[in-house]
């Protein structure tokens, strides 16, 4: 259950999601993904799941982050439409991956993404700033 109109602490779990992505080690994750993470094919997509693969554990500190962000809006832990007002940058992640999400889950795990997915089609602001990041992504890969 949402609550109706948002309250402090909602602005207090929106300033703490925003101090976190400010942690060094998940600002570096961040900008690796964020400037580095591209895939055009689902191989692409599951290469990063290797290890030995150079943004692996930016991967796994993003992709992790965002979840659990997105699962607290989920839950009704915050105010949703509050919350993703300035919570969109999973989203852009997310947007990058949705094109190969079912086979993904059907390869490695039928979790993955649940609660960005959720958000992006059960929140005003989500479907928004997923579609306007999907047409960016897509722009983008259709350039390289």
């Amino acid at each position: 259950m949402s609550k109706e109109t948002p309250d402090h602490h909602d602005v207090e779990l929106a300033f703490r999601a925003y101090e976190l992505r400010r942690e060094p080690v998940m600002r570096d994750s961040r900008n690796a993904m964020n400037r580095e993470f591209w895939p055009k094919t689902y191989a692409e997509v599951v290469a990063i799941l290797k290890p030995e693969h150079p943004l692996n554990a930016a991967w796994r500190q993003t992709t992790t982050y965002w979840e659990m962000v997105y699962g607290a809006v989920k839950h009704g832990a915050v105010h949703r439409e509050y919350f993703m007002e300035s919570n969109g940058e999973g989203m852009f992640l997310f947007a990058r991956v949705a094109p190969h999400l079912e086979q993904f889950r059907k390869d490695y795990s039928p979790y993955a993404f649940q609660n960005a997915e959720w958000v992006s089609k059960n929140t005003e602001n989500g479907k928004r700033l997923f579609a306007m990041f999907a047409e960016r992504v897509r722009k983008t890969l259709e350039a390289k």
